[in-house]
């Protein structure tokens, strides 16, 4: 089986994570190169992967998959946006899984990735682009929507819907059956025990939405 040519879409500290990854799936992938419209990274090395250029770059590589590695908690939207921006087919998309990673017969979306020490214990379905940092939780009958991130250790309890988009911080806990709605920010350290609305800023113990503060 010959490894397919991997092209990471960013050049900052994700790519670098799931750089990492890949280099252990040798067997899956062969890291060719990284994509990033910033002019000062272009002809540089991000952990011995070239950066090659901006993202219209991508056509001078049709055979190569691709994984959007960008993750904002200030533009939750921004990974799914560039995904819809690129229009790519769901084939061009690499689903990257950590070999310390738990997926429990789980079914991954195309552009998913899930690195070292993430566990989701029983079969659900997570959305397409999702990104779950190490040593994520995703427990039974939750439900992960398209373009969600996980940070760090950030943990689901049961029945947890989490929307399109949303953004969960480094060490968030999220009681069982509660919905975190689409483009909602979730602070690091945060325990909710509530829902959070669509596109809300919470964050704090027990998390409260905040005001023109950051999380």
């Amino acid at each position: 089986m010959t490894a397919r040519p991997l092209l990471f879409i960013g050049a900052g500290g994700l790519a670098r994570e799931v750089i990492a990854a890949v280099r252990l799936l040798p067997e899956l992938w062969n890291p060719v190169g990284a994509l990033d419209d910033s002019t000062a990274l272009h002809g540089t090395l991000i952990d011995g992967v070239p950066v090659l250029g901006g993202l219209a770059s991508l056509n001078d590589h049709p055979d190569a998959a691709v994984v959007a590695c960008i993750a904002n908690a200030r533009r939750p939207l921004s990974r799914l946006s560039l995904v819809s921006r690129l229009g790519l087919p769901d084939s061009r998309w690499a689903t990257i899984v950590h070999p310390a990673a738990v997926t429990s017969g789980a079914t991954l979306g195309c552009g998913t990735v899930l690195l070292a020490g993430v566990v989701i214990t029983t079969p659900l379905s997570v959305g397409r682009h999702v990104v779950a940092m190490p040593h994520v939780l995703i427990t039974h009958d939750d439900v992960v929507s398209d373009g969600v991130t996980f940070a760090g250790r950030a943990s689901l309890g049961g029945s947890v819907h989490v929307g399109e988009s949303a953004y969960l911080g480094q060490g968030a806990m999220v009681r069982e059956g509660v919905k975190i709605g689409s483009g909602a920010v979730v602070g690091m350290g945060a325990v909710v025990l509530q829902d959070v609305p669509a596109g809300e800023t919470w964050a704090g113990v027990p998390a409260r939405p905040l005001r023109g503060e950051s999380a």
